[in-house]
């Protein structure tokens, strides 16, 4: 009999549900939310009010693209956190009931386990996977860490942001610009086209392997702040460097630590790189290079499953199922947590 795990992500403004059967991806669906454009970002009540309208037809489009019935699903896996409360309140809260009406197990996943097990989705029984251990760089809006997988329940945080997580100085710097949100993916276009080298930010001078860009995000605000003093055109004039200088110290600053990770850890002979932020071209491409340079496998994932998705909810579920490790229904979900 298939093992068919239903996945549950509502951790942040994307209502997503996924059906993974005995670890081959039969669907993914995902709805997004376009109202927090008008705000420059993601405005938790209004989030959690469109997620308790998405959440019933995305589920339902999720089992009838797999070709299975709700009988079928052996399991639900859902993102327990970290994320939005009001958020995860509504995936969770379906999740419970949605196993008491069938009477099947609930499986709780931590949504940054998740996004480092999206690169075990698999669309066919022959696709390749990562092999243990293997470091992966989880760079996303709330979240900057290096990620040492030694199995799909072992891993260790070697370093992480300290302040700000890199796809928030992405966006926050992109708002400044006048860009719309959510910012990354309109940084990354119009640093094509610019000079990296035009511009020269702060780089922050943490120890260790931790991050911190709060201080990258000051210097972006002061930059722009005096050369409008003189000219106040300057940001129209000077957009797409502006977003290629921004774009290369985020992932000079990124990379740096990553060098640092991978000569401490001389067992890794993989790189994988997950969350919102590995969707980033400059970001996959330094990555590539990297291993390359370093006789590394580089793990780059598709696109689709960058970004907060529940096939990796599915995926990260499956895993736990295999090991029954399952979630008792009184468990409420978390906003902060790490891996």
């Amino acid at each position: 009999m298939n093992i068919n795990i239903l996945g549950i992500e509502s951790s942040c403004d994307d209502t997503s549900a996924a059906v993974i059967s005995d670890g081959i991806l039969l669907s993914n669906v995902i709805a997004g939310q376009k109202v927090h454009e008008n705000y420059g970002g993601v405005v938790p009540e209004l989030a959690s009010r469109a997620h308790q309208e998405n959440i019933v037809p995305v589920v339902a489009e999720a089992i009838r693209q797999a070709g299975i019935s709700k009988n079928d699903i052996s399991a639900i896996a859902f993102t327990r956190g970290p994320g939005l409360l009001g958020s995860l309140l509504v995936g969770t809260s379906f999740a419970k009931g949605l196993s008491m009406a069938l009477g099947i197990p609930l499986v709780d996943v931590n949504h940054l386990h998740a996004h480092v097990l999206a690169h075990f989705i698999k669309k066919s029984e022959n696709d390749p996977v990562p092999q243990f251990p293997f470091i992966c760089l989880l760079v996303s809006g709330g979240n900057s860490q290096i990620v040492l997988a030694r199995s799909y329940c072992d891993m260790e945080i070697l370093g992480k942001t300290i302040d700000d997580a890199a796809g928030e100085a992405f966006d926050k710097c992109a708002k400044v610009m006048g860009l719309p949100y959510p910012g990354g993916p309109h940084i990354d276009r119009l640093a094509a086209m610019g000079d990296a080298k035009r511009f020269r930010f702060s780089k922050p001078r943490i120890p260790g392997l931790d991050y911190s860009f709060s201080g990258l995000k000051t210097s972006f605000l002061y930059t722009l702040r005096d050369e409008l003093k003189t000219d106040p055109e300057f940001i129209e004039k000077n957009k797409a460097d502006l977003a290629a200088s921004l774009q290369s110290i985020i992932i000079e600053i990124l990379m740096d630590k990553l060098e640092k990770a991978v000569k401490i850890h001389p067992e890794v002979k993989s790189i994988a790189i997950g969350g919102g932020v590995s969707a980033n071209s400059g970001m996959r491409k330094a990555v590539e290079s990297f291993c390359q340079k370093n006789g590394l496998k580089a793990w780059i994932p598709e696109r689709a499953f960058t970004t907060d998705n529940a096939a990796m909810v599915a995926i990260a579920g499956y895993f736990k199922y295999l090991n029954q490790d399952f979630c008792p229904l009184s468990s409420p979900p978390y906003s902060r947590v790490t891996i």
